[in-house]
């Protein structure tokens, strides 16, 4: 059994509770292993998108929002950044719900005494700023693409190969393609220079990194659909992007979840 980590901040984003790829199970046993003063979450904690096509919301999605409230109510600050597919909620800035409150974005003062500004990183994204048709059929491409990963993660898995992921791979060509990421990391990092931060800590675009750009510290916060990744702000102000999958696939109940998972997605016999 995992003790508890603790840290001073955890930061989470891209989380999707409401779609069928989202990796909750992981996520709540990551909270049961992780302890943090503060936790920020960088937006589409929520799938709204998702759940106004097709309602899905499994126990699961209810534990890990209990699981957060419960945090809350124990003393930990919970703050609640919206990205694209939970806008709904940023009609509410200042709003606290059940002890968690909701920002815009905020500036987060490091233990080391450096500035970050914490942003989902939509508003930076030409797709969705400026053409949310395009947006929305991304979207649906997203979702055929993790089913195409789930049924060939069953396969591999009978032939004895690795895991590996097509909608990572996919993502990754037609993004390099066209140098998306690169753009996004570097309007984003630009963003913070002008607002007078020393780093920015974002998630929107499933890719985890933290890296220097030009002085400025460039935290991407990941997923909780493929990589499950967090970021973790240790008490000295080190920063440590946590792989949870990576070390839940050691553990054998948290394997056991992931087969259960790949079998439930996989495709019915008609």
């Amino acid at each position: 059994m995992m003790e508890p980590r603790h840290f001073r901040t955890l930061f989470i984003s891209d989380v999707h509770l409401g779609s069928k790829a989202a990796k909750a199970d992981f996520l709540l046993d990551f909270l049961r292993h992780h302890e943090a003063d503060t936790i920020v979450l960088v937006g589409d904690i929520v799938d709204g998108w998702r759940l106004k096509r097709s309602w899905y919301w499994p126990q699961v999605c209810n534990d890990v929002v209990q699981k957060l409230l419960r945090k809350a109510r124990k003393g930990t600050r919970v703050v609640y950044i919206p990205g694209n597919h939970d806008e709904f909620l940023r009609d509410f800035p200042g709003m606290h719900f059940g002890g968690i409150e909701v920002v815009d974005r905020m500036m987060h003062d490091g233990a080391d005494g450096k500035k970050y500004l914490i942003l989902h990183g939509d508003e930076f994204d030409v797709v969705v700023r400026n053409a949310r048709l395009l947006a929305y059929l991304g979207d649906w491409a997203y979702d055929t693409a993790i089913r195409i990963n789930i049924l060939l993660a069953a396969v591999r898995r009978r032939l004895g190969m690795p895991y590996w992921s097509f909608s990572a791979w996919a993502k990754l060509q037609v993004k390099h393609a066209v140098n998306f990421i690169g753009e996004f990391e570097r309007v984003v990092t630009e963003e913070a220079r002008k607002s007078g931060a020393d780093g920015v800590i974002c998630g929107h675009i499933h890719h985890a990194i933290i890296q220097d750009m030009d002085g400025i510290r460039y935290i991407n916060t990941g997923d909780w659909v493929e990589s499950c990744t967090a970021v973790a702000e240790h008490d000295d102000g080190t920063f440590e992007l946590i792989t949870w999958r990576a070390l839940a696939s050691s553990v054998p109940a948290l394997a056991a979840i992931e087969m259960r998972d790949q079998g439930e997605f996989a495709p019915q016999a008609a």
